[in-house]
């Protein structure tokens, strides 16, 4: 989720002005349903952990709770002492290499859902291989932008479109790591 500014929270983490619609929710079903591991930073991590371990019917969608309860995670944090939430590996460091090892495992596509630190921190290295970036019709102003602190240009190929009812507009981007120009 992202505002037309580029932020994906407000100054002290606010998410309070997301847009959200049962078609957004089918959308989010495909997506996690397309993975088999899901990674955090700590500050995500701790708001997922403490909504979905007790999250229920009808206020969320069944598949949605089991997915998010039961896939593995992984939460990267140098601050946090240990992870509760079920099937969770803390790992206190991102490390390109580590990730690169992870992502030629056999299965599915491995998520990071919110994070933006740890947006940046794949990024630089070029380890995302897609993008997709829920743009909601709101402008915050101030906040914290999703892409921070790049060390690179990245340049993206749009490889879908959708506009969803509620004006949320989706881009979803693919990685092109032969266009990353150093600056």
């Amino acid at each position: 989720m992202v505002t037309l500014d580029g932020l994906f929270a407000g100054p002290n983490g606010e998410i309070d002005w997301f847009s959200w619609n049962e078609e957004m929710a089918r959308y989010a079903i495909d997506l996690i349903s397309s993975v088999d591991t899901l990674l955090f930073g700590r500050v995500t991590y701790d708001l997922m952990a403490s909504y979905w371990t007790s999250a229920s019917q009808p206020t969320e969608d069944p598949i949605i709770i089991d997915k998010m309860n039961n896939l593995p995670k992984i939460v990267f944090s140098k601050t946090l002492e240990k992870a509760e939430w079920k099937n969770t590996k803390l790992i206190k460091e991102i490390v390109a290499d580590e990730v690169l090892g992870m992502k030629k495992q056999p299965g599915k596509n491995m998520v990071i859902y919110g994070s933006g630190s740890i947006v940046t921190a794949f990024m630089n290295p070029g380890l995302i291989d897609e993008y997709h970036l829920f743009f909601n019709p709101v402008v915050l102003g101030r906040g914290k932008p999703l892409f921070k602190d790049l060390q690179d240009i990245h340049k993206l190929k749009l490889i879908r479109t959708k506009t969803f009812s509620n004006d949320v507009v989706l881009l979803h981007y693919q990685s092109n790591a032969k266009e990353v120009i150093k600056v």
